[in-house]
């Protein structure tokens, strides 16, 4: 996302005076780019194997992945972050401070909104010549029923919206 600085131990084969294989093991810095995306990559000239008959080296090409992150979801240059709201959140509109690579950052939740609905930062994803954009998919989160007040209140809503049928779309009746 940002870039950043990198170091690789690596093994090389090399002949020696003698003619023998030996390998040669040996650590590079190099740096990683902002907004280089997965599968791209990396030049480090002068840093490959050296050429046939003691020539100068060639270069070095690392491929760049990415190991998943425990939040966050890239899509060439879009970041998704499933958002947990809570349910008078959504319907009610809310002000709420959301993590981003970049930073912390206040979103404001419409109100009527449905889960999996994206709210989008535009702009804010991947870096690059055209940067990507930033979205935030809005996972509707229930409070735990755990205690007699929240089963009484959960059966209240049960009583309060008896003519509301979450699968009516699907064809259900009940």
């Amino acid at each position: 996302y940002n870039g950043a600085s990198r170091s690789v131990s690596l093994r090389m084969p090399e002949i020696d005076a003698q003619g023998h294989m030996t390998a040669r093991e040996r650590q590079i810095d190099f740096v990683i780019p902002k907004g280089v995306r997965a599968g791209q990559h990396i030049r480090l000239a002068g840093q490959g194997g050296r050429g046939i008959g003691q020539g100068n080296p060639g270069d070095l090409y690392l491929e760049v992945e990415f190991r998943p992150h425990a939040h966050y979801r890239v899509d060439q240059r879009d970041v998704y972050l499933n958002l947990p709201v809570a349910p008078w959140e959504a319907t009610l509109g809310a002000q709420v401070e959301v993590p981003t690579p970049a930073g912390l950052v206040e979103l404001t939740i419409p109100p009527g909104s449905a889960g999996g609905r994206k709210l989008r930062l535009k702009g804010r994803g991947i870096p690059g010549n055209t940067p990507g954009d930033f979205y935030f998919v809005l996972q509707i989160t229930l409070p735990a029923a755990d205690d007699d007040a929240a089963r009484v209140f959960y059966a209240g809503m049960k009583e309060q919206f008896k003519a509301f049928n979450p699968r009516a779309k699907l064809g259900a009746s009940k």
